[in-house]
């Protein structure tokens, strides 16, 4: 099976036709995953914030993550799943959409900088889990995090003005 013909199934799938053809469909799905949004990065932006060492100083690296972990991966959680929904529905359309490819480059560049960040950079918090101002890998993966997002959340934006060809 193609890449297409895969694309072509997924949309063809019953919650994907539910999705586009019932008159609530796409529009509580849409707000499930902008409230999941707001959820997860949200609370991913303080923590991001923290480690550049903006604010929350007096908070330690650590305590701050236990504490907006769970905030953090529900609704990371939720958002995944409402957004792959929608792209079910809209497979074709989505892969077909350069801002699409924007999306899908912000969450590999997220996704690799959480990893260095968890994988590499955490390993030393000991040393400055309590300092107001953390070591300046943590402060990058603050910032490309921050970066990230904001390139993921813009190009879903303008993949939504695109695809239904709602900007002129």
């Amino acid at each position: 099976m193609s890449a297409w013909e895969l694309l072509k199934w997924l949309e063809q799938t019953p919650i994907s036709v539910l999705i586009r053809e019932h008159v609530w469909g796409q529009p509580i799905l849409i707000a499930v995953h902008m409230l999941a949004l707001t959820g997860s990065v949200g609370t991913l932006v303080w923590f991001d914030l923290r480690l550049l060492g903006i604010s929350l100083r007096r908070c330690s690296i650590s305590r701050l993550y236990r504490v907006l972990k769970p905030w953090m991966f529900a609704s990371f959680f939720l958002m995944v799943v409402s957004g792959s929904m929608l792209f079910m529905a809209y497979a074709t359309l989505a892969y077909d959409n350069f801002f699409f490819r924007v999306k899908a480059a912000g969450f590999a560049l997220a996704g690799v900088n959480m990893l260095i960040y968890h994988w590499g950079t955490k390993r030393g918090i000991s040393r400055w889990d309590e300092s107001p101002q953390p070591p300046l890998a943590a402060q990058i993966a603050g910032l490309v995090s921050i970066l990230a997002w904001a390139m993921i959340i813009v190009s879903g934006r303008m993949m939504a003005y695109t695809m239904y060809g709602i900007a002129s």
